[in-house]
């Protein structure tokens, strides 16, 4: 705990007032604090150099709370949650709480602002719960001193201080000021949890509001003056370099002021630092970004595209297999798993293939930068502020202090705005126009030119008793590695790729686990929301459903045997079981699969209710799902969040095929040329979604009508076709009048970030015709 110290605007996410400004404005109460860092390699504890504030609480004669902290708000609700915290010690009125800015100057903080790994409620409890504690502490304080009474008969209630025996009330705000010459206490007691009234509840978020309305600022609204827009061709193959362009019809063009080339630059690091992974390319600078694409089009590039140019699916492929034949780093051994193997009265053996993925998120990767010789401004959706901060500064040359950092609302980010790529671009562009540069990527680019989580190549061995009794476990993971983009790997070993491998929880005597390096350094790998244990949940699992069939015994049952030394998972599985009533008749076709998964400190198990239509696709009917959290912040938070993670996972597993994707290649060629899928077993692991049992309204399908959705085709026109009658068309009418108001909306301007200053209005709607594919529309998007 810290004094008093600094502290932002009360506006979410405001831009329009600088932290000086504030401060010099402001008066209340204002507690600075320390939240620690949740990387290992972080640095000293700043108690160790002197205090070293890096979140600050102010509560100013208005009544109104403000928290600021340093995290990006990307849909995930932490901002809220982290409020709540402060919140719930405070005995704060939640209408009254607000958010500060994220902080605009990553250089100036105590530890590296970021916001990744599912870490920024876990590691701000306890700081934000004394924080809140130390606040009301004061306050009270400062009640009893106006009064004159016996500080035991105050407390704390809903944004006030009440004296008990005479219903005296002071709100915070009027305590404010004589609470702030108070001495901070050292030692403050924190609320029993079965006192929790806002914790552990359905709690509305804070930045709800300014969604709705359309007043949230993302990346992709910022305005500045003078600014320009640039949309930018990138070399399709990683790696690829650009050997020659003319940009002579480009320069013709309307609106059209520059054409910058970009080198690029690798995605991988050598001492630590978070490299920038550009591809190279060419930037066209325009007015408005539809004169920036039509200037992208008239470009004539010729590439070079490099070793790169023949790497396929096949030969990705090709390599996993021969890794998978060669003997890995360990990363877990228990027991003799070859001699257990040998001697086992029966062996199961099996290969799963999970491959690259991209994080595809809402908004397309955006930045708009600034770049003078006094300084540098950085406007960006980033998950990343450090990072972006450093990148910044090493390519303008500038002191890292002179680089500001203005964080926006993210469109969505799961590991993809961890990297600072789209910020080296934007400030490249900038410093060589000199004027402030929005650099937008289309869909397109974001999803040809992206982060991907691995793929992978895993082979598996284990080894049952004569009473089916699992004794042997072999799991071999063969794929490229993420940490690669720090430097060389500690020990040979990707952390990130085993999680949930090398954890498994299963007693199985004789364990192991180990991992082959592919190197295929072209392509760019990132981290994708929990990464590994997001794919190793799925095959590991999956395998076990293999030995349980192999054993003939029922895999709940099994699972429960093997988890006797797990207590929380044993208590989530069987909640999940008991739920979605494991063991009662299911409809005819119908059957259940069963699966438990941790990360760090969640366990969660997930029963499945499936059938497996004519065609061989799996339909996807029902979904239990019970989850140990620990401590649950806001309940209607948690309830989204596992909607969803399901939803997600649904549509994820159905490019888990046996193969690597098929459209690496379209990524990896100039040409567009997919490799063949010619594998017998192709299919065998994939699983679609059931168009029919939910209905395009979300609701549940009515008696009768599942079995005709089931049936409905693929394609759109086919659909089109075999829903006449009077549902068909009352849905093809509420389609109509949806279109309808979406094309009012943007007549009229609701996508006012894509109009350029003083475009007309039939301009701006024939532009974003065109745009109809690859733009995205900011109002009401969390994720």
């Amino acid at each position: 705990m810290g004094g008093k110290g600094i502290m932002g605007t009360n506006s979410i996410m405001r831009t329009g007032i600088t932290r000086r400004e504030f401060v010099e404005t402001s008066a209340g109460l204002v507690i600075s604090f320390y939240l620690p860092a949740h990387r290992r390699d972080a640095g000293p504890d700043p108690a160790d150099a002197g205090f070293a504030p890096n979140a600050w609480l102010r509560i100013g004669a208005d009544d109104v709370v403000t928290l600021t902290v340093d995290k990006s708000e990307m849909g995930q609700g932490s901002q809220t949650g982290l409020a709540m915290i402060l919140a719930e010690e405070l005995e704060a009125d939640w209408a009254k709480v607000r958010l500060g800015p994220v902080p605009e100057n990553p250089a100036g903080w105590s530890r590296r602002m970021s916001t990744g790994g599912s870490t920024a409620i876990r590691t701000s409890w306890d700081p934000l719960r004394k924080a809140g504690a130390t606040a009301r502490e004061l306050l009270i304080s400062a009640a009893a001193a106006t009064w004159d009474v016996d500080r035991a008969a105050c407390r704390a209630e809903q944004g006030a201080v009440i004296h008990t025996p005479t219903k005296r009330r002071l709100t915070y705000g009027k305590l404010a000021a004589r609470a702030a010459k108070l001495p901070v206490p050292t030692e403050v007691p924190l609320k029993d949890p079965k006192d929790f009234r806002l914790l552990g509840t359905r709690t509305p978020r804070l930045d709800t509001p300014v969604k709705v309305d359309g007043s949230a600022v993302f990346g992709i609204d910022v305005k500045v003056p003078g600014m320009l827009i640039a949309s930018i061709e990138r070399c399709p193959v990683f790696g690829g370099t650009l050997k020659r362009y003319d940009a002579a019809k480009a320069k013709t063009l309307p609106g059209v002021h520059a054409v910058v080339a970009l080198e690029p630059s690798p995605w991988t690091g050598t001492s630590g630092p978070w490299a920038a992974g550009c591809a190279a390319g060419v930037a066209v600078v325009a007015d408005t970004y539809w004169h920036a694409v039509q200037g992208r089009r008239a470009l004539e590039i010729e590439w070079d595209e490099g070793a790169a140019a023949t790497l396929d699916s096949d030969g990705i492929r090709a390599q996993f297999v021969q890794g998978a034949e060669r003997a890995g780093v360990e990363a877990r051994k228990n027991g003799d798993a070859a001699a257990a193997l040998a001697a086992a009265a029966k062996r199961v053996e099996a290969v799963y293939e999970v491959p690259f993925l991209h994080h595809a998120t809402m908004e397309p990767m955006n930045c708009t930068a600034h770049v003078r010789a006094d300084g540098c401004d950085v406007w960006a959706p980033t998950q990343n502020q450090t990072r972006a901060q450093e990148v910044a500064a090493e390519l303008t040359g500038l002191p890292k202090e002179k680089v500001t950092v203005h964080t926006t609302f993210l469109g969505g980010g799961f590991g993809r705005r961890l990297e600072p790529d789209f910020v080296s671009e934007a400030v490249r562009v900038s410093k060589a126009v000199s004027a402030p540069v929005k650099v937008i990527w289309s869909r397109e680019d974001d999803v040809q030119h992206g982060f991907y989580r691995p793929a992978t190549y895993n082979k598996f061995a284990a080894g049952l008793d004569a009473a089916g009794t699992p004794v042997a476990w072999t799991h071999r993971i063969v794929a490229p590695p993420i940490l690669l983009k720090f430097g060389p790997l500690d020990k040979g070993i990707d952390r990130t790729l085993i999680d949930g491998a090398a954890n498994l929880p299963y007693a199985i005597p004789n364990l192991l686990v180990d991992q082959v390096a592919v190197d295929l350094l072209p392509v760019p790998r990132g981290f994708w929301r929990s990464v590994g244990i997001s794919q190793n949940a799925f095959v590991t699992e999956s395998f076990f459903d293999e030995i349980a069939a192999a054993a003939g015994k029922d895999p709940y049952e099994l699972r429960r045997q093997l988890l006797r030394d797990k207590p929380r998972h044993l208590r989530t599985l069987e909640l999940a079981a008991q739920k979605a009533g494991w063991g009662s008749p299911l409809a005819a076709g119908r059957g259940r699969g069963i699966a438990v998964a941790e990360w760090d400190p969640t366990v969660c198990a997930q029963v499945a209710e499936v059938s497996v239509g004519a065609d061989g696709a799996v339909h996807v009917h029902r979904v239990v799902c019970a989850v140990d959290c620990g401590p649950t912040v806001n309940v209607g938070q948690m309830g989204s969040h596992g909607v969803r993670a399901g939803g997600g996972g649904l549509g994820d597993s159905r490019r888990l095929g046996p193969r690597a994707p098929r459209g690496l290649c379209r990524r990896l060629r100039a040409d567009g040329e997919r490799g063949a899928d010619r594998s017998p077993a192709a299919g065998r692991y994939r699983v679609r979604v059931d168009r029919g049992a939910i209905r395009r309204d979300h609701a549940r399908a009515r008696p009768g009508e599942a079995k005709q959705l089931h049936g409905l085709p693929d394609d759109a026109h086919r659909r089109d076709a075999r829903g006449r009658g009077a549902r068909g068309a009352e849905q093809r009418q509420a389609g109509r009048h949806r279109r309808a108001f979406r094309r009012a909306d943007r007549a009229g301007g609701v996508q006012r970030h894509l109009r350029g200053d003083g475009e007309a209005g039939a301009e701006a709607a024939d532009r974003e015709a065109g745009l109809a594919s690859g733009g995205w529309r900011s109002e009401g998007v969390e994720e």
